[in-house]
């Protein structure tokens, strides 16, 4: 069964979950980032700040070596049905990554499944990684969750090609995001605000037309060949949008005009964080390895990811952004580096962590594999074990996290 039969077999409805699906912090009401004129949004914190044009233009110049071998490239093993006792995330490069949940829900996060991040096909950053796999590949596409709209998270002939193979996914965006969409063709697209979420129920159509005969008095228990290929007749899964310190635009005119997002994720009995694209702090110049950790320093951090943590984790797993953080003076605000990464796991309570936001492009100036390097050396900073707790894979390789859990 090619990939499109398979997801059209199960269709979404989106509703407002109860109260007990989140917590919420008590300045939200506020909406201290949404900026008053109603054109767009802020990082209400002080541990951001926008980085100034000539702090770009003054920025060392390092061109990163992306000589072969880099990051190893897998084709992914996704699984043939729904049918799984474990948390399962696949990661396709960059932000991009795979989760299949216990009882069948399947979300792909992020998805840019093209050469270049870019407006064109024929110009900016381009892969030194192959894509380990095309669309078309992935047999069962439940919802897509994007961060927000820079071009290395949002592609155009990306969201289009799922739109043809697997036509009724739902896709769920921060505010200001939906129109987007709606321009190009697709109307089943939720939208929320930070600290919203949404309830979202899986159906297959035999499951529709027993509903629709047994309100007419009809019943006979049957089942199609359609929705025996799906596996579980009826999926369920919370999906929270929660901040992040970060941006948005696709064109110079538009900057922040849309809300940018971290997400949770429930379905299964288990729970996960994907963190998007997002800062930490906002450091300034220092001189070449100096410690910017150093306590004389005193750089604030976000305060968010330690409201989330608190609010709505603990976490199973959390994927967390570790690259494209230098030059550290001009990046700090909007990318976490591997230091800031490890702080905002223990911030966020999640229990396991994969790195993400590296591999692919080259988008900053460190060196193509230093992320992963100085990620073993925060941890060790914070008495964290290197292996087995906050790790990075291979693309296109599966990591599996254990039986599910009853809350």
């Amino acid at each position: 069964m090619s990939s499109g039969s398979v997801s059209a077999a199960l269709y979404a409805a989106v509703t407002s979950p109860s109260q007990a699906a989140g917590a919420v912090p008590e300045e939200a009401k506020e909406l201290r980032h949404h900026l008053k004129n109603g054109k767009g949004f802020v990082n209400p914190w002080e541990s951001y700040r926008e980085s100034t044009a000539w702090q770009i233009i003054s920025g060392k110049s390092n061109a990163p070596d992306t000589t072969p071998p880099t990051v190893p490239v897998h084709p992914p093993n996704f699984l043939p049905t729904r049918d799984t006792p474990a948390l399962r995330a696949t990661w396709l490069g960059h932000a991009c990554f795979y989760v299949e949940f216990p009882g069948g829900f399947r979300v792909l996060f992020d998805p840019v499944f093209t050469q270049r991040c870019s407006p064109f096909s024929f110009m900016g950053p381009g892969r030194y990684t192959e894509m380990p796999c095309e669309i078309s590949d992935i047999p069962h596409i439940d919802a897509v969750v994007i961060s927000h709209n820079h071009y290395d998270h949002l592609s155009h002939p990306t969201i289009m090609k799922i739109k043809e193979l697997h036509p009724n996914v739902h896709y769920f965006v921060p505010l200001g995001n939906k129109k987007w969409f709606v321009d190009c063709g697709m109307h089943n697209v939720t939208e929320l605000d930070w600290w919203e979420s949404r309830n979202i129920h899986l159906s297959s159509m035999a499951s529709k037309d027993r509903i629709a005969r047994e309100g007419h008095g009809v019943t006979d228990g049957r089942q199609t060949q359609e929705s025996r290929n799906t596996g579980p007749q009826d999926i369920s899964a919370v999906i929270g949008c929660l901040p992040c310190q970060h941006t948005s635009g696709r064109t110079p005119f538009d900057k922040s005009h849309t809300l940018w997002a971290s997400w949770s994720v429930e379905s299964g009995g288990k729970r996960i964080w994907f963190g998007g694209d997002t800062g930490y702090r906002s450091v300034d110049e220092l001189p070449p390895h100096v410690d910017d950790y150093d306590p004389k320093f005193n750089f604030p951090h976000c305060p968010a990811f330690k409201q989330i943590g608190e609010l709505r984790g603990p976490f199973d797993l959390g994927l967390i952004p570790i690259g494209a953080y230098d030059p550290r003076f001009i990046m700090s605000p909007m990318h976490a580096n591997p230091f800031d990464s490890v702080n905002i796991f223990r911030d966020t309570k999640c229990r396991r962590a994969l790195g993400i936001h590296w591999g692919t492009w080259v988008l900053t100036e460190e060196e193509v594999l230093e992320p992963p390097q100085l990620l073993r050396k925060a941890l060790m900073q914070k008495g964290i074990p290197e292996e087995g707790v906050f790790d990075v894979c291979d693309i296109g390789e599966s990591r599996e996290y254990g039986e599910s859990r009853s809350s």
